[in-house]
């Protein structure tokens, strides 16, 4: 796990502001929590994690949160993905790509319809 009092992302958010630190420490929370299980770690398991991690974290409150850090749907996870492999944070394969996190979820979808009233 990442040592968060000494990692604070101010690298990367130096280069590209468009995500906020906080984003890149969930980020990290739900990569962490998969590549735990020991196994190959698809676009699709981590925006699936991604998604899983900040309504544990945040509730109902997760697509208001996600949206003041700058990410605002699952391509924006692919993006801070390649950050932080381009910061050797994370490693990538070479058949990883940007496009692999385009067919992910809606996030209005995902973050305010568990919390609607029926």
């Amino acid at each position: 796990m990442l040592d968060y009092d000494t990692d604070r992302f101010e690298d990367i958010v130096a280069k590209d502001s468009r995500y906020a630190a906080r984003a890149y420490v969930l980020l990290m929370d739900a990569f962490s929590y998969l590549a735990e299980k020991g196994k190959n770690v698809t676009a699709a398991d981590i925006i699936e994690e991604f998604r899983e991690t900040a309504l544990d974290e945040f509730g109902p409150l997760a697509y208001c949160v996600l949206e003041e850090w700058g990410v605002k749907r699952c391509e924006d996870i692919g993006e801070m993905m390649f950050n932080l492999a381009e910061f050797g944070r994370i490693s990538r394969s070479e058949g990883d790509t940007k496009e692999s996190f385009l067919d992910g979820y809606d996030f209005r979808e995902a973050f305010l319809v568990p919390f609607a009233p029926r």
